[in-house]
């Protein structure tokens, strides 16, 4: 469906040189000389990098054929990732690049939004935080306690982060997604 640049608002997701973009940004321009225009900011949703972009008035764009969906991650499979969708059940295989750097965070059965482009998924989102086990930590040397201090320590999704020293093995602990830092211990 083509749109216009009256339509523009935030979070519209249109298609541009034969990609998907979201605008995060829009402001309608009057000149007092010249014609009107649309300035935007323009996130792509393969790639996650922003532009500028300028739009004459009433320039027609396209809207880009994406659908989210809520999923659930099931397995893995080799080097694919099976999630199933919430509302047919129906299992879906996903290369693992499609997940990226947060692929060391997913648990069976965690919940994410995934974003499909013309029918292929093209990123997926993890919830902001997780929570899990430590299964591999070294313990915390008595009288070392500097304030701050940390040690590496290994969760169950094989993801390494960095725990205050007085975190023990079998302990669950609640990490950010988004930057893989420790948060807090989980009862």
């Amino acid at each position: 469906m083509a749109l216009d640049t009256s339509q523009f608002r935030n979070g519209l997701r249109i298609e541009l040189d034969g990609e998907p973009f979201a605008i995060t940004y829009f402001q309608h321009v009057k000149p007092g000389k010249g014609g009107a225009f649309v300035r935007t900011k323009v996130k792509n949703l393969l790639t996650g990098r922003s532009q500028d972009k300028t739009f004459r008035a009433g320039e027609r764009v396209q809207e880009a054929d994406v659908e989210d969906k809520q999923m659930q991650f099931l397995y893995r499979d080799g080097e694919d990732l099976v999630f199933m969708d919430n509302q047919s059940y129906e299992q879906t295989p996903f290369p693992s690049e499609v997940v990226g750097d947060g692929v060391k965070f997913l648990k069976e059965n965690i919940e994410v939004s995934v974003l499909f482009w013309r029918g292929k998924p093209v990123n997926v989102e993890l919830p902001s935080f997780i929570e899990a086990e430590i299964t591999q930590t070294d313990p915390g040397m008595k009288g070392d306690t500097a304030s701050g201090a940390t040690k590496p320590a290994t969760l169950e999704t094989g993801a390494t982060v960095q725990v205050p020293l007085f975190i023990k093995e079998g302990e669950r602990v609640r990490v950010d997604t988004r930057s893989g830092e420790y948060v807090e211990r989980v009862n």
